[in-house]
């Protein structure tokens, strides 16, 4: 999904400045709050990078950093454990959050936001475009494209969390899809039979751009507004099982299967909203790369 001429010209008249804009902070401001990521797996392993490659004062938290965060330094890393209140006042008062684990369970949610949650925090949380799986929608083979104003399922206790968040906390949730990117490539996956050749329509988003997202949510996003975050081209299992076998010669050793027809993700509001354009908005030509740098070559 392309943005208009309009929002085009309007971040990409310059591209030093496209880039500051589209990937934190913008440079000029005389000033910057420090950003905590809560949880620093793969995704916020990368929000880190983004944000220190912008020189935005950063801080990664684990758990057990000592042994999960060990290649960063000692100094740009915190504990931080939502299960252990002994640890929340780790986190600098003046520091923005960036959420990326499923906010759960509730009630520690809730005590957690009491005690850290100031209203002059910004708080981004990533959710999973899960929360509208709704029981009660008739299956139809060309499922209806998903947007913000789609109902959730909150019965999901992640979505529970993510709603309290919002409303009580002006927390920004990002409804993210399949994420993958080096190290989480969608052929490996499979050749690994962890998918197979199905109907189901799969939205995915690189890495890469996901993290751009959560530093501009953080940035201009509106206080409890929800993004959906996917490259806005769902596609099925079938399809791109086909297109990997001819590349690859990669078969998944799953049978195809009839299965739910899945969802459609649009991300209009986020492109539109973030002022963002997708760095991997091909998802063929990204795995191609990733195959590449992998050292696999494409069938002859």
């Amino acid at each position: 999904m392309r943005l208009c001429p309009e929002t085009r010209t309007r971040i990409g008249s310059n591209r030093q400045q496209q880039t500051n804009r589209q990937f934190g902070y913008d440079a000029r401001m005389p000033s910057l709050r420090p950003i905590v990521i809560l949880g620093t797996g793969y995704t916020g392993r990368w929000i880190q990078k983004l944000a220190r490659e912008q020189s935005l004062p950063i801080l990664a938290s684990s758990r057990q950093p000592e042994h999960h965060l060990s290649d960063i330094a000692q100094t740009a890393r915190i504990r931080f454990d939502l299960e252990s209140p002994s640890t929340w006042s780790a986190l600098p008062l003046d520091a923005d959050l960036i959420w990326t684990f499923p906010a759960v369970p509730l009630e520690q949610v809730k005590a957690f936001a009491t005690h850290s949650c100031s209203h002059s925090r910004r708080l981004v949380v990533l959710g999973s475009t899960s929360a509208s799986d709704r029981g009660d929608e008739p299956l139809t083979d060309m499922p209806p494209w998903i947007d913000e104003t789609c109902p959730v399922n909150v019965d999901l206790p992640r979505v529970q969390g993510e709603e309290y968040l919002r409303t009580k906390h002006g927390g920004i949730i990002l409804r993210v899809a399949g994420i993958y990117g080096p190290h989480r490539n969608p052929v490996e996956w499979i050749r690994q039979g962890r998918v197979g050749p199905t109907n189901k329509f799969v939205n995915l988003i690189h890495v890469e751009d996901l993290a751009a997202l959560c530093l501009l949510a953080l940035q201009i996003g509106r206080a409890g507004d929800i993004y959906n975050i996917s490259d806005g081209l769902p596609r099925r299992w079938t399809e791109i099982c086909v297109e990997v076998s001819t590349r690859w010669g990669i078969v998944s050793p799953r049978e195809a299967t009839s299965s739910q027809p899945g969802k459609r993700i649009n991300n209009r509001k986020a492109l539109e909203g973030l002022r963002y354009t997708l760095r991997h908005p091909d998802l063929y030509r990204t795995l191609a790369t990733l195959q590449q740098e992998s050292g696999v070559r494409n069938c002859p």
